[in-house]
């Protein structure tokens, strides 16, 4: 039975954690007495109960993050009535997004023993080392005291531990621990820098606007041995891969000169720095092979502002013209919908704006209310009004209405199905006739399919197709 057990509740199946691989290779001597167990959101409740309770760990190291919070707690709160003399509880170590911006009264947090916020590398061997010991009641000074020593640690503040930095040319590498099942099955996450320099007030990445990057030359030997492995598909974590031109270049060729058949690698890059010097190198990637992410959000100035966001709307545009025109790229370009000061009109303006350079997919995302970010001291100016429970979708503000919000989740799912999963192609004159502005068209369509099926989930495709062919536009 392993000391320490790390798990999380991944999105999908095929999405495993970088972040538990990262702390089990970073245990040091404890690595061999940890084991790492990854569970998906849609397997049964019991099966996760099952694992956890048998392996009987020591120590329990979560990662929660906002599209699995809810699924944590329930599975600690069934756990808790498990527990007993016979299986003693082990102390309950959370880290990741979510974790680290609990309040003291939410019942994750005071399910928890110790939460990390930042990250966790040093911090969760620290403590796994305190609590593995031959005396092991120690009390929150001292653990507090030995933490600092370390220098791996700012402040503890109750159960709230938050980190330094970790030095990312010291730590360890943790691609190994990708399974061969990892390699040949599922996407594989990769990292090559950490941080982000702009200050996006929606965003968790504006908590940390240092960028620091790993070696490069160890990380391009790392990424070798995956592709050696059979790894088929790669996606960076990097906040903003295109910010230095010089390491973007020269991984962009490095997966050129190794690109196997059936592989790809995904990107998030800033819309407005595709300069020269970097487009020949995206035109040489093989249709399927290169995956871009581009944030656009809004194309509003004064929300832009608002937000602190950097916006260049025609520079945008223009990336997104010669990524469409020029690359054999897929392009997945982000809009949001719910932003302080942007109303109902000026996103449909925007959207159609983005619409006309056609992007291989845009993903409509509704905003999101996440702790500890600026936004959420816009509350009262704007208007804003989430829901109290993950992922804290915005419910209306101060310039779009609650009904006109429902809507736009609406189309924002049904644009999903229909558009960006590409099942309706042959469709697509009917969809977008030429002489109207897409979003209030597809907004009509949207309602119309609410209306007929009374919910934008679990339709079957034949019957979606059907109501498709017979509705009048």
């Amino acid at each position: 039975m392993p000391d320490i057990l790390l798990t999380t509740i991944n999105a999908k199946w095929i999405h495993p954690s970088l972040a538990l691989r990262l702390l089990k290779a970073n245990l040091g001597s404890l690595e061999s007495r940890s084991t790492i167990l990854e569970f998906a959101l849609r397997q049964p409740l019991e099966e996760k109960l099952q694992n956890i309770f048998n392996a009987k760990p020591k120590i329990l190291g979560i990662s929660v993050s906002i599209w699995n919070h809810v699924q944590t707690l329930e599975v600690l709160g069934r756990l808790k009535h498990l527990w007993n003399e016979e299986t003693q509880k082990p102390v309950i170590i959370l880290g990741g997004p979510e974790a680290g911006q609990l309040e003291e009264d939410s019942p994750l947090y005071k399910a928890a023993d110790w939460i990390i916020r930042g990250e966790g590398e040093d911090v969760f061997r620290g403590l796994c080392e305190i609590v593995l010991a031959d005396n092991p009641h120690h009390s929150a000074e001292s653990i507090e005291d030995q933490l600092k020593k370390n220098r791996c640690i700012q402040s503890l503040d109750g159960k709230m531990i938050t980190s330094s930095h970790v030095n990312l040319e010291k730590i360890e590498s943790a691609y190994r621990l990708y399974t061969e099942e990892d390699v040949s099955r599922k996407l594989v996450y990769v990292e090559s820098s950490r941080g982000c320099p702009f200050g996006c007030e929606f965003c968790l990445s504006s908590l940390d606007r240092q960028v620091r990057y790993f070696p490069l030359d160890d990380f391009l030997k790392n990424m070798k041995q995956l592709i050696d492995r059979g790894a088929k598909g790669f996606k960076f974590l990097d906040r903003s891969f295109n910010l230095d031109m010089r390491r973007a270049k020269e991984i962009l060729i490095f997966f050129l000169n190794n690109l196997k058949p059936s592989m790809y690698v995904h990107f998030e890059m800033l819309p407005s720095r595709f300069p020269d010097e970097l487009r020949p190198l995206l035109t040489q990637f093989p249709e399927g092979s290169l995956r871009l992410e581009v944030g656009i959000q809004t194309f509003n100035p004064e929300t832009a502002k608002i937000i602190a966001r950097p916006s260049d709307p025609e520079k945008e545009l223009e990336s997104l013209a010669f990524l469409k025109n020029e690359t054999k790229a897929i392009v997945h370009a982000d809009l949001i919908a719910g932003l302080p000061g942007e109303n109902y009109a000026s996103f449909a303006e925007g959207f159609d704006r983005l619409w006309s350079v056609r992007p291989t997919e845009i993903q409509m995302g509704i905003l999101k209310r996440l702790p500890g970010t600026p936004i959420c001291g816009r509350d009262k100016d704007y208007g804003m009004r989430y829901s109290s429970e993950p992922p804290y979708d915005v419910i209306e503000t101060n310039v779009i209405s609650k009904e006109e919000m429902d809507r736009m989740k609406n189309f924002a799912r049904f644009w999903e199905l229909i558009v960006n999963r590409g099942h309706f192609d042959d469709l697509s004159e009917k969809i977008f006739p030429e002489d109207k502005p897409v979003f209030r068209h597809f907004m009509r369509l949207s309602d119309f399919l609410l209306n007929r099926f009374g919910q934008n989930w679990g339709i079957d495709r034949g019957l979606l197709r059907e109501a498709l062919e017979s509705w009048k536009n």
